[in-house]
Formats: C-alpha cells, structure tokens, sequence
C-alpha cells in the first residue's frame, strides 16, 4: 500500500473597527472576500503549499475537511468536481489521490483505487509538465501503485528543481525502501518528517521506514502520531495492528481492528483480520464466527471462504471445511484469477478434508483441477499422488 499536516498558528491583524452603526454592502462584501482568502490560505499551508488558484475554495476547503473526517467517498466526489472546474490544481489533485489511496487500503475490494489514483495524477503530470506539485503527486501515487523506479525519476526531478518539497521528498524515500535500501528510505522519511507540511504522509513513511529496519516500537510511535492526527482514517489502524503483531502485542492489535469497527461497523477487512488473528490465538469458535461474518457481507470473497475453510478444517469439522473451500476454489475459476495468482490451499485442503471423509469423487476433482492448473510453468506449488491416483480411490479413478 501514503495528511493531518500540523494545523498552522496563523495569527491575523485585527480589522480595524469602524465608526459606523451598520455594514455597508462594500464592507460586508469585503468580510466575505476575505473571509475565502483566509479559508484558502489556510488549505494551502495545510497541505503542500501549492500556488494553484482554485476555482471555487469552499469546494476544496469541504473536500479537504471531508477527508479529514475519513468520509473518503465524499472527499473522492468533491475533489473530482473541483478538478474538472480546475485541472491545473494541484491541490485538487492532491486531495482526490489522497482520498483515492487511502481508501484503496480501507476495505478488501479497493485496490482498483490505488491505479485510479496513479491514472488521473499521470493525466495532469502531461499536461502541466512544469508545475513541481503535480509531478510530486504524481511521483507519490507512482510509488503507491507499486512503480517505485518510475517514482523516484520523477520525484528526483522535483527535488532537483525543489529541494523543499516535502511529498516527493516522502515518495523518494518510500521508493528507496521498496527497492531494499531502508536506511537511505529512513533518512528521506526522517527529513521529510521535519517539516509542518504532508505530516500525514511523512509520519506514514517513516513507520514504514522503521518497520522495515525492524524497530518496530518507533515504527508504532510513528503511526500513532499519524493517528492521532487522523483518528478517522481506517488504514491507519490496519497499519498500527500489524505493527503490534510484529512485537507480539495481539492486544494491541485486536484493539486497532475494533476501532476500524467502530468508524466502519460493516469493514469486511477488520472481520478477516480478526478472524485470522483469532485463529493464531487458537481461538477457533471465535475465528469462525468472524470468518462467517466475512463471507455474510462479501459472499463473492474467496479469501474469505479460504480463510473460513482453514478454520473449519483446523477444528475438525471437514464436511464444513470442504464446502467453504469448494467455495473458495470455485470462485476464483469464476472470476478469472489468472492461475499464478490463485491460493492453492482451497484445493489442497479441500481434497484433504474428502479423503478424511472418504469422499473420492470430491477428493479427485479437486486433485484434477489442481493438476490442470499446475501444468503452468508459473506454478510453484506440488500435490502429488502415485501414478495410480490417491490411496483408496484407484477404483474411483479408473471410472473417471
């Protein structure tokens, strides 16, 4: 799978009190005027200082305070109508693949988000080769859609230009760590982190910079101040758990995926993660349950039918396992995953929950279909029986 920035102390000069018992049109027009200048010149300290006009600065200032809030949908549909007035505005821009990004991380089915994001910033980066806040964007969504040489390029040119820009220097170090280099990504994060702007992003980096150095309590201390910036933004505590798993704290952990339940009561992806979670804890009445709930709300999820699968299995119930992952199998065919993609154990464990259970037509269609896939040179994984076919079910395979 990356903006509280610090809220600025502006400070202004007291207007100047008039004399008059009543406004006149001119004044009361003046206050309204200044009053969006205000509206703007905060928006733009808070994020990147992008010198873009606007079009229409309440429009930016609502779909800047609708991502505050986390209501990613709205600050998605806002910021595309102010980029359609404007599309020369970075901050628009900025606004629109931040919202598109995050959600990508909130819920199982968004990754399309993440190349939506990467699309629209790759559209304005042509058009306005010049304008360094568009290509930081752009450089910083490249990142984010898993294209970390592409991103540092770009990012390197804005920094050549401007060395203060503090979202390409963040997607600078995020490409660096990508590619193995942690320390030179941690100093980048580190820098970034020193200025009031993108401290969103910056304190998201440098968690992941220290995670990847593997000081894992700094890496919390970062993602806890990014959460205390944003305590609405889902991924962020997605983010916190998986830091906890990596010390062992499956409190920790279990705490941050209620807390995605409680700004999200339907997240499928905090009910998988509890269940998975559930399941290490060897707690498996408590893994099903969430398990269950999974594939309740997202019944075309094959990983959650796998998930669900793995937990009837490990409990003993196998006519149970071998319908959730005849499910999970069965899925993935129907939605064309491509064959080196596809999560093998649905038909491994399948075919063991129909031998345990004596079933051989079960246990040969399964074997079958995973033979076929497994004719891809792309496939790395083995189930293999004697030339006869499985112990107990050669009379099975001679009639197929």
């Amino acid at each position: 799978m990356r903006v509280q920035r610090s809220h600025s102390r502006l400070t202004f000069r007291k207007q100047r009190r008039r004399r008059s018992g009543c406004f006149s049109f001119a004044v009361l027009s003046g206050l309204l005027i200044g009053a969006a200048f205000i509206s703007w010149n905060w928006l733009g300290r808070q994020m990147s200082g992008v010198s873009a006009p606007a079009a229409n600065p309440n429009l930016l200032a609502t779909a800047f305070q609708a991502f505050e809030r986390g209501e990613l949908d709205n600050a998605v549909n806002l910021s595309r109508q102010l980029l359609a007035q404007t599309p020369d505005s970075a901050d628009a821009l900025a606004v629109l693949t931040r919202a598109l990004i995050y959600r990508s991380y909130a819920d199982y089915n968004r990754a399309a988000d993440r190349q939506a994001a990467r699309q629209l910033a790759a559209e304005a980066a042509e058009r306005y080769a010049s304008n360094r806040n568009i290509q930081a964007v752009y450089a910083y969504t490249l990142q984010v859609a898993g294209q970390p040489v592409e991103a540092a390029k770009v990012a390197q040119k804005v920094l050549d230009a401007d060395p203060q820009n503090t979202l390409a220097r963040i997607a600078m170090g995020l490409a660096y760590g990508s590619v193995g280099s942690f320390e030179i990504a941690l100093r980048e994060s580190q820098e970034a982190a020193k200025t009031p702007t993108w401290q969103l992003e910056s304190q998201r980096a440098l968690a992941i910079s220290y995670s990847d150095m593997g000081d894992y309590a700094s890496a919390i201390e970062a993602i806890e101040r990014a959460i205390r910036l944003h305590p609405r933004l889902i991924p962020l505590y997605f983010e916190r758990a998986l830091y906890a798993m990596q010390i062992g704290d499956a409190d920790a952990a279990t705490a941050a995926y209620f807390q995605v339940l409680v700004v999200d009561p339907n997240n499928v992806k905090a009910r998988l993660r509890l269940c998975e979670l559930s399941s290490l804890l060897r707690e498996h009445d408590a893994a099903v349950k969430y398990c269950s709930e999974v594939t309740e709300r997202a019944p075309s999820f094959a990983d959650g039918w796998y998930q669900l699968g793995l937990e009837h299995f490990l409990k003993g119930d196998f006519q149970a396992a071998q319908t959730a992952l005849r499910r999970c199998s069965s899925l993935q065919v129907m939605q064309n995953v491509p064959v080196s993609e596809r999560r093998f154990a649905c038909w491994y464990l399948q075919g063991q929950a129909a031998e345990i259970l004596g079933d051989c037509p079960g246990l040969l269609a399964a074997y079958n279909e995973f033979r076929a896939m497994a004719a891809d040179p792309a496939v790395q994984e083995t189930w293999t029986y004697p030339p006869e076919g499985p112990p107990g079910c050669t009379a099975a395979a001679a009639g197929t």
